[in-house]
């Protein structure tokens, strides 16, 4: 039976002494969208950094395609093939957008000069407004154009597990509504995604798989449907309007 893309068990993970995620537990199979969903301090964005390696593992297990990831540095668990696009972007805001898109496609091991150029021409297909920015500073772009480039950069990577983590943050809706087209598509070219996302109609659209979060632990887990036909659910953890 192939394992999961992605399987974390029991993880507990925080900052300095200071505990945010209490046994943690969530499976992403293979081409699937995984949506982590709650409330603000929930230990969403944790979540997704422990995964990473960004923050430590306290406890717990995490494979990637069975091996075990947890306990490495993040530029391994890069390399291994996760890739988080974080809160805030994360682009260069000195370099240009065709030197970030370079950067990205640089790091990525065993692919050629050829290769890299194409892939580049792969990522720009989706945002061709990004094609005419190249020689523009990304810090000097629209925060809606700052997490196209950012998108494109981890994409870049060849991810076998991308994470996103809150792809609308500050953006206005028709942005939104632009960025979700793209990932319904990479959700059809079969992109295992794990997402942060505060749009629950957004997320629910594109989810195969819902987790919610309270206080640093699982709550939740379902698909779509059953999430949205648990209306107590979802206000006790998501807020009312959160959709």
């Amino acid at each position: 039976m192939t394992p999961p893309v992605l399987q974390a068990g029991g993880i507990t993970s925080g900052y300095g002494q200071v505990r945010v995620l209490d046994g943690v537990t969530l499976t992403v199979p293979d081409g699937s969208v995984a949506v982590l969903l709650g409330a603000n301090g929930a230990g969403k964005t944790t979540t997704l950094q422990a995964l990473a390696g960004v923050l430590p593992i306290w406890d717990g297990r995490v494979t990637l395609d069975g091996r075990r990831i947890d306990g490495r540095q993040p530029y391994d668990v890069a390399r291994m093939g996760v890739t988080l696009v974080p809160e805030g972007r994360g682009v260069f805001p000195n370099l240009s957008v065709a030197e970030n898109l370079a950067i990205a496609a640089h790091a990525v091991r065993d692919s050629g000069i050829s290769d890299r150029h194409h892939r580049v021409d792969d990522v720009l297909e989706m945002f061709p407004r990004l094609r005419d920015r190249l020689a523009q500073a990304a810090g000097t772009m629209s925060g809606g154009e700052q997490q196209m480039l950012a998108l494109c950069r981890g994409l870049l990577a060849k991810p076998r597990l991308l994470m996103i983590d809150e792809l609308s943050m500050g953006l206005a809706p028709i942005l939104v509504e632009h960025l979700f087209e793209t990932v319904s598509r990479l959700k059809e070219a079969r992109q295992t995604m794990l997402l942060v996302e505060q749009y629950l109609t957004y997320a629910l659209g594109v989810a195969d798989i819902c987790y919610v979060l309270n206080k640093g632990r699982v709550v939740f887990v379902g698909e779509p449907n059953e999430l949205r036909g648990t209306r107590a659910l979802a206000s006790m953890y998501l807020g009312v309007g959160a959709s």
